[in-house]
């Protein structure tokens, strides 16, 4: 569904700055403050937005007052709300809330898993059996996110077959998305475009999309990678901030004003307005007191006001 509607505008991009752009921020913003970031966001174009998480707050507070901001936020038509959820309880919250889909991180290490989630890969593939399971129950849409996909801070490598074998059983089990992230930015193009074509081939029905972390400054040529292997669903983060915070030295997301300038001077178009982007990625860096990381707001766009 989301692929084919992506081809006719050629690449949709996933806005995870409300949630993964967040939670690794020292700054805690109030509810209003991210329905406000959401709105932004929604009036530049981004029609996916990962608005929330519900993970136990006391774990990441910045993720706090999911329910507040799901109830905050505007509904329109064709914009969609992403709410993440890591267990059974998280997803019953998700579900109250109303959120348009669900999506679950699933890592691909049980080094990053434990940490993180408090239980092994193959546990938590288990879990999101029933998490499946219970969405297609309440017609939700579903999707996974293969994290540490390239790479893991605890377990080194990350053997691609391992993630292949995820997105098989996530897809076999309801996931109609499967993403793969590098969530410490450590992939190469080349990496990307083997592992590309092994989920393909692992799970061909289902939509692919792809997530990365500039942490190595390789994160955009990888993006573009992915778009030359024929991903046409990326994720991105307003500004550039993102991280996460059982994950040493991992750096922001792929900034979503870089990605639609990298896009849109390549001929692929995003339906995303760049101006109204890069005033959004102001904002919240005022709002965290912070410059964001994404270049474009130090660089400008070329021609001066692209």
């Amino acid at each position: 569904m989301a692929e084919r509607e992506a081809r006719g505008r050629g690449v949709e991009i996933v806005e995870v700055g409300p949630r993964d752009g967040l939670q690794n921020e020292e700054k805690t913003l109030t509810v209003e403050e991210k329905v406000e970031l959401i709105r932004r966001l929604v009036a530049a174009g981004l029609r996916r937005i990962e608005a929330v998480s519900f993970v136990n707050p006391r774990r990441v507070p910045q993720m706090a007052g999911a329910e507040e901001v799901m109830a905050g936020v505007e509904r329109l038509p064709g914009v969609s709300y992403i709410g993440l959820a890591l267990n059974r309880r998280g997803l019953d919250r998700a579900l109250a809330a109303g959120v348009d889909e669900v999506n679950v991180a699933v890592p691909a290490t049980d080094g990053f898993c434990v940490r993180n989630q408090g239980c092994t890969v193959e546990e938590m593939m288990d879990a999101f059996d029933g998490i499946a399971a219970a969405c297609l129950e309440a017609g939700t849409p579903v999707s996974v996110t293969v994290s540490t996909a390239f790479g893991c801070p605890f377990d080194g490598e990350t053997p691609p077959e391992r993630v292949a074998e995820i997105a098989r059983r996530a897809a076999a089990a309801g996931a109609w998305e499967v993403a793969i992230a590098d969530t410490i930015g450590v992939g190469v193009p080349r990496q990307v475009a083997d592992l590309v074509g092994r989920v393909r081939a692992a799970a061909p029905e289902a939509v692919l999309r792809c997530h990365f972390h500039n942490t190595r400054n390789t994160g955009y040529a990888n993006a573009l990678t992915a778009v030359e292997q024929g991903v046409t669903v990326l994720d991105s983060s307003v500004g550039g901030f993102g991280g996460c915070p059982f994950a040493p030295a991992a750096t922001g997301n792929i900034g979503t004003e870089d990605l639609v300038y990298m896009l849109e001077r390549g001929g692929s178009g995003t339906g995303v307005a760049l101006a109204e982007t890069s005033a959004a990625a102001e904002w919240l860096g005022s709002r965290l007191g912070k410059t964001p990381p994404a270049q474009l707001s130090r660089a400008g766009a070329f021609p001066a006001g692209g």
